[in-house]
């Protein structure tokens, strides 16, 4: 009998070279986990060392080969003579917990797969993975990125993730803070964009907030002749506010009704819906609107819609001073990324968010603090 002693980094490599050597006629007599000392008597090495042996006779003239031992026959699915040994047992399981500690820290790894950010440690690297599914853009997210790394430095890498959730919406909302928020204090409040926003029921909170809360003298203007059931949306709302309605035509008859209403706190305008990435309407709007006047023009804009179309419908009001937007719809979605953009790129503050049908209740008067919220709070994840 040929006995043989292998020495491997792990079980599997030694039945490797034990099948090479002696064939897998070999049986495993004894197997035991050893350390080996590493360079200079430091970084101690595991090992396994495996006694094997075949008999060359075995399987001749219809011998049939008996061992009390591990078989390696056992790779091919054959049941062994008798299980490995404690000390074999004990190295599958430690195998079994590395790798799946591995597959834990892959499957961390993978949920932040944009380059960009690897060089950031993985809490941050979370962070900034939330707030690109809400949308931001990047070069955003790198600015926040590269402001939480120097806390993370700053705390020798002792920053709770708790910790870094707060100081991410504190960055956000200061960078937000640049611009103008809130609704404004002109006397006319005029509402500009595209079909389907729901600039008619926003407008009708604004106005019924006026009355109900600060007590003010209001009137409505409309110049949605375009569809006869805004007009009687508009005409409902006034009614029940029991305040006055112009329907205007041209820009003659919008001068009448500033004139008609000179002793009223406030005026809401209320504009038609069209297609506002189509230039012609916005020099329709300028020619029964005079821009002029002591108004706050709100740029209403859904949070439903593509963040590439409302740049486009930004873009084409460029001949028209926007004082801020409104954002609607906010409960229709669970992305917010797109309103922090569009503040970024134009300058441009935010008068409200809506976030549901109910006049006057579903509309906030909106604050830095409240997109740092959604974006990066318990609304954003």
């Amino acid at each position: 009998m040929k006995i043989k002693k292998f020495m491997a980094p792990n079980m599997s490599e030694a039945m490797k070279q034990i099948r090479l050597e002696l064939g897998d006629q070999a049986v495993i007599l004894n197997s035991k986990v050893v350390q080996r000392k590493g360079f200079l008597g430091f970084m101690k090495k595991r090992n396994i060392e495996v006694i094997a042996a075949v008999d060359p006779d075995a399987g001749k003239n219809g011998t049939v080969q008996t061992a009390p031992a591990y078989s390696l026959k056992t790779e091919r699915g054959e049941k062994p003579a008798r299980a490995p040994d404690a000390s074999v047992r004990s190295e599958k399981e430690s195998l079994k917990k590395e790798i799946a500690e591995l597959k834990k820290v892959v499957r961390e790894v993978s949920k932040f797969a944009n380059p960009a950010y690897q060089k950031y440690p993985l809490p941050v690297q979370k962070r900034l993975n939330s707030g690109s599914q809400q949308g931001l853009d990047e070069s955003l997210l790198l600015e926040i990125g590269d402001a939480l790394y120097e806390e993370w430095e700053k705390a020798n890498g002792n920053l709770a993730e708790e910790e870094i959730l707060k100081q991410a919406k504190a960055l956000l909302q200061k960078k937000l803070s640049r611009f103008t928020y809130g609704r404004g204090r002109r006397k006319y409040v005029n509402l500009i964009g595209p079909t389907g926003v729901g600039k008619t029921t926003t407008l009708a909170k604004m106005a019924a907030r006026a009355v109900l809360e600060r007590k003010e003298k209001i009137a409505f203007i409309t110049t949605d002749t375009y569809r006869i059931a805004a007009i009687e949306q508009l005409k409902t709302y006034a009614n029940l506010l029991n305040v006055p309605l112009e329907v205007i035509y041209k820009l003659s008859d919008f001068k009448k009704a500033i004139d008609k209403f000179s002793d009223f706190d406030r005026i809401f305008i209320d504009t038609a819906g069209r297609n506002y990435r189509e230039r012609q309407y916005v020099r329709e709007l300028s020619g029964l609107i005079d821009f002029q006047a002591e108004m706050d023009t709100f740029l209403t804009l859904s949070l439903t819609m593509k963040e590439k179309d409302m740049k486009e419908v930004v873009d084409s009001f460029q001949s028209i001073r926007i004082d801020r937007f409104i954002f609607t719809k906010l409960d229709e979605t669970s992305t917010y990324g797109a309103a922090v953009n569009l503040m970024e790129q134009y300058g441009k503050g935010c008068a409200y968010v809506t976030n549901g049908q109910d006049v006057p209740d579903d509309m906030l008067e909106a604050t830095p603090g409240i997109f740092a919220e959604y974006v990066f709070g318990e609304n954003g994840k």
